[in-house]
């Protein structure tokens, strides 16, 4: 989808957000449901409300609602915008603590008030963009009711959220129906219970997953797949600790612009302000800085799969795809000027076989500043444009797809961020390229040039899959399970038919073990159909059957998930199946 589709969209769910809320108000009534405030989102709208305790909100009232917006849509009522001072904005919206709030926020940024008006009929606080007219909105569809704390904290009060979409044509809604029917049946978290992957536990706490053996199989297989591909290109595994002071952040910068999604840590012996680090460039910084450096050293390539945290809001968690511990395929280059594009072309390469083996199709998004709040950013804003038009040319000597995503930087250098499209047609960041020209500065990086004199190193943060917690929940959905062979927690589920078999097939779960294969074994006493039947929801690539023939043979009877079946010895089955493990296929 290019950017002006998106822009469209984003316009017409907007809208459409306003029409839910306008039909809220004239079946329910201004007092009974009350305007909290809701976005647009890259898949539909929600919007948040609070009600009197003798109105409840529920499904059933979706085709009363629905047919209340076809209603307003018909009525072709114009949409339009206009900015008021806070007087006008507060007489406006006074009985409304929600809007009043929100009003001081924008206040306190010191931003224009900007209203929407939709005929004379209503009107609502709110940036926009929208359609023109009403009459516009033409597909819509409401989806689902969930609770909502007020801005995401525990501590306020739980309003009711809905959540709808909106699409051009009914095509596009269908297809959309389509995805979210199919995404439930592939929930990652309903799939890791079922696979017996990862759990939560309300003791230990809210968004730090307990990862089991397999889930834990599983974890250890992405990170040595990068591990591998890596290694090639001497790239050097570094381990830092899990906590520094704040005197590391607020040297990099990250102090000011994230202390709010950082731990704290306190010790008995030291008044220190420490935390637990969110990310690993600082200390890096600090590695490179730990002895001098001469241009024959670099490019000097650290990585890190050590353990990060953040301080994520209760209402923002979600499985693994939004958790407080998490790791990072994490490295950072520390190289000279006219080495930059040589490391980045190499990284593009490493994403490229990557995204290749799981079978991703994916484009890279440019993201650069927010043109209208430099104030969130470091550094020189000409040094910024001169690596913004860098990043550029690198994408396209590379023939990369990519599309501008304005913003989206990091406080101190714009991103090439690779999007990955799963098998449901989503699209989802992963990896990301930054060259950084910040950080060497504020950590007063040098090496010695072949002149003797010291020069600044370039950094490069790079990660090919990002967090392996945030990979593992988007393969789990992308497979829905059924992950390939070199992937597959269990690789091969050995069952008996009976229990004459249970010494043999032990035996065999021995060598295949030892042959480095992931193999299970069910010799339980439930009938043979009973046991295949959990092999198959386990969604193991193969089932290695073992009954009396198969012992007085010496083999085992393979069957793959698509019910294909062969009887191969001991030997013949390890060679199959590590070649398919070697293969990745």
């Amino acid at each position: 989808m290019n950017q002006q589709n998106k822009n469209d969209l984003l316009a017409l769910r907007h809208s459409a957000e306003h029409i839910l809320t306008q039909a809220m108000h004239e079946l329910y009534g201004k007092d009974q449901v009350v305007m909290a405030m809701g976005p647009a989102t890259d898949t539909g709208f929600y919007f948040d409300f609070d009600s009197t305790d003798d109105f409840k909100l529920t499904e059933e009232m979706f085709p009363e609602i629905e047919s209340k917006m076809k209603e307003i849509v018909k009525r072709a009522l114009p949409i339009t915008r206009e900015t008021i001072t806070q007087v006008e904005a507060r007489k406006l919206f006074v009985d409304n603590p929600y809007k009043i709030e929100w009003l001081d926020e924008i206040k306190d940024k010191g931003e224009e008030i900007s209203i929407y008006r939709t005929g004379d009929q209503f009107v609502d606080l709110c940036a926009g963009p929208h359609v023109d007219n009403t009459s516009e909105v033409k597909v819509i569809k409401l989806l689902s009711i969930a609770g909502a704390y007020w801005h995401g904290d525990e501590k306020n009060k739980m309003l009711t959220r809905l959540y709808g979409t909106a699409f051009k044509t009914p095509k596009e809604l269908k297809q959309y129906l389509w995805q979210q029917q199919e995404a439930k049946k592939r929930d990652h978290r309903k799939l890791g219970k079922e696979l017996d992957l990862f759990t939560f536990s309300p003791l230990v706490g809210s968004g730090l997953p307990l990862y089991t053996a397999r889930g834990t199989h599983l974890r250890r297989t992405l990170n040595e797949f990068v591990e591998s591909v890596q290694s090639d290109q001497e790239y050097t595994q570094v381990w830092t600790p899990q906590i520094a002071r704040a005197e590391l952040f607020k040297k990099s910068g990250h102090y000011d612009k994230y202390k709010d999604d950082m731990f704290t840590v306190h010790s008995h012996y030291s008044d220190d302000e420490m935390f637990l680090k969110p990310m690993n460039c600082p200390q890096h910084a600090e590695i490179y800085n730990s002895r001098p450096r001469s241009y024959r050293d670099l490019p000097i390539r650290l990585t890190d799969f050590a353990m990060l945290y953040r301080d994520e809001k209760p209402g923002e968690l979600n499985g693994l795809a939004r958790v407080r511990a998490f790791s990072q395929d994490d490295c950072h280059v520390f190289c000279r000027m006219d080495q930059v594009d040589a490391e980045v072309d190499l990284m593009i390469q490493m994403t490229k076989k990557i995204m290749n083996t799981f079978g991703f199709k994916y484009r890279y998004r440019l993201s650069t500043r927010d043109p209208e709040h430099p104030e969130k950013y470091l550094g020189d804003p000409k040094e910024w444009d001169r690596v913004e038009e860098w990043a550029v040319k690198i994408m396209e000597r590379n023939e990369i797809e990519y599309y501008d995503g304005p913003g989206e930087a990091a406080f101190y250098a714009p991103k090439m961020d690779l999007m990955a499209t799963d098998a449901l047609g989503r699209e989802w960041q992963l990896s990301t390229v930054q060259i950084d020209m910040v950080q060497p500065r504020r950590f007063d990086m040098t090496y010695t040039n072949n002149e003797g004199k010291d020069e600044r190193p370039v950094t490069i943060h790079r990660a090919i899959i990002g967090s392996p917690e945030r990979l593992m929940m988007i393969l789990i959905e992308h497979y829905a399970g059924a992950f390939p062979i070199w992937l597959a927690p269990v690789q091969l589920q050995l069952v008996t038919i009976s229990d004459t078999e249970v010494e043999h097939a032990q035996s065999l779960l021995t060598s295949l073990k030892k042959a480095g294969l992931r193999v299970e074994l069910d010799d339980s006493n439930k009938s043979l159909g009973k046991k295949l039947a959990l092999a198959r929801g386990n969604k193991s690539p193969y089932t290695g059957i073992v009954g009396a023939k198969e012992v007085e043979t010496n083999t085992i009877t393979l069957k793959n998930r698509e019910g294909d079946q062969t009887t191969l010895n001991l030997d013949e089955t390890i060679a199959k199946l590590r070649q398919e493990i070697d293969s990745k296929v």
